[in-house]
């Protein structure tokens, strides 16, 4: 699966994550790549009210991981902030649970090789009218012959 989309503001860029979090289930690891202020947590704000998970979701920039539970009996979302971390191994000491939850990984590009078959990955880069231009990407079986959201 692979879709690019022009996002025109952040409602736009939440009904994205929404339309995301209602497809991704436990198991599913995301990797979020863009800019600061590209609206990576915008999204993944969308993608925790998809899942029904608790909230507020903000970045963990300064605690690496949070979980937030689910409020209706599904997957709890892990979102984890890589932006500090030196090295894979590093994001493999917070002990995640990949299988069972959503994992949402900001900063997560060349930091989850090898950690799931089926990998989604998301870029959004800024345009300079204020626009999103996002990307996304599935590989591996979860994905194949997939064109949502």
């Amino acid at each position: 699966m692979t879709r690019r989309l022009t996002v025109p503001d952040p409602e736009a860029m939440h009904d994205l994550g929404l339309r995301i979090g209602r497809m991704v289930r436990a198991g599913d690891l995301v990797v979020l790549t863009g800019p600061l202020g590209a609206g990576k947590t915008t999204l993944t704000r969308g993608i925790g009210e998809g899942l029904g998970v608790r909230g507020p979701i903000t970045s963990p920039t300064f605690v690496l991981a949070r979980t937030h539970p689910s409020l209706v009996g599904g997957a709890p979302l892990v979102h984890v902030d890589a932006y500090r971390l030196g090295s894979p191994a590093e994001l493999d000491d917070l002990d995640l649970d990949f299988e069972s939850s959503v994992v949402v990984v900001e900063w997560g590009a060349g930091m989850v090789d090898g950690i799931a078959d089926s990998v989604l990955e998301i870029r959004i880069d800024r345009g300079p009218d204020d626009t999103r231009s996002v990307e996304l990407a599935g590989s591996g079986p979860r994905w194949v012959g997939r064109t949502d959201p």
